[in-house]
């Protein structure tokens, strides 16, 4: 026994294991984004102003609409988890852009030289990305009891809520780093962008319901996350809010995009630097 103590390293007995080390690698990074924001929150009450608008002048307008088909909720309450979704949308599609920066600034060098595993980089700013729609939830919930849409408050919805939000945010921050290895470029990068949100917004049933739509948007709101986000959304956080699939449908669909975006933006991150 004293032989085979003696063959094996002492730091491979002290290496902690790879979920551990996982966990850990991801802390680190979202704490050092986490402190970007923490200097310049501005960040986040500028990104407050657009779902304000959205609720206050086009919610209160088109609530006047009688032929859109809502349910039983109004057309506020309707497309409250859906500006919610828009705001997570915005908040993390362009989250690729800083990786671009950091590439420019020789940062995403170090941390390839670093032993750290590329899936904790990439999982490590999704986490940030999620700390930063989180906020734009707390806001969102605020705007709207303001305006006295009936929200569901008991503790598990709204814990449902914020895990949707956070992982909403985790898979369009990956689509953005993913572009943003792909197009290395920060000019390139925000032409696409612009060319992605709004049809990703509009193509969803964020702000009228998928029933209306004509059969071809219907196939492409389907196959489009934020389609299952705000249908998640809109059964846990309004009161009478009705849902097209179940909340384990919901997520489990949000959850296997998040794991396919985390596994292809892993392996291209190593190529920002190429």
């Amino acid at each position: 026994m004293t032989s085979v103590a003696r063959a094996v390293p002492p730091t491979a007995l002290a290496d902690p294991p790879a979920v551990v080390r996982f966990f850990k690698e991801t802390a680190a990074i979202a704490q050092v984004e986490l402190r970007k924001l923490f200097r310049d929150p501005t960040e986040l009450f500028s990104r407050a102003v657009q779902p304000v608008l959205w609720l206050v002048i086009f919610g209160q307008v088109f609530s006047k609409v009688r032929g859109i088909p809502t349910g039983n909720v109004t057309y506020l309450a309707f497309m409250t988890p859906g500006i919610l979704a828009q705001s997570v949308l915005f908040t993390a599609i362009f989250y690729g852009i800083a990786v671009i920066w950091e590439r420019d600034l020789g940062i995403v060098h170090k941390l390839l030289a670093s032993p750290a595993q590329r899936t904790s980089l990439v999982v490590g700013k999704a986490c940030s990305a999620a700390a930063r729609a989180l906020v734009q939830a707390v806001i969102i919930y605020l705007i709207a009891l303001a305006m006295h849409v009936d929200l569901r408050l008991n503790l598990l919805a709204v814990f449902g809520v914020l895990f949707s939000v956070a992982l909403g945010a985790g898979i369009f921050s990956m689509f953005s780093l993913a572009i943003a290895c792909i197009v290395k470029s920060r000019e390139r990068f925000m032409g696409i962008g612009q060319v992605l949100t709004m049809p990703l917004f509009f193509a969803s049933s964020a702000i009228y319901p998928l029933a209306i739509m004509p059969g071809w948007l219907k196939v492409v709101a389907r196959v489009n996350p934020l389609t299952y986000l705000v249908d998640a959304l809109r059964g846990l956080m309004i009161n009478g809010g009705e849902s097209i699939h179940s909340l384990p449908v919901d997520l489990g669909v949000m959850a296997v995009a998040f794991l396919a975006l985390a596994t292809i933006t892993a392996k291209l991150y190593p190529t920002l630097v190429q």
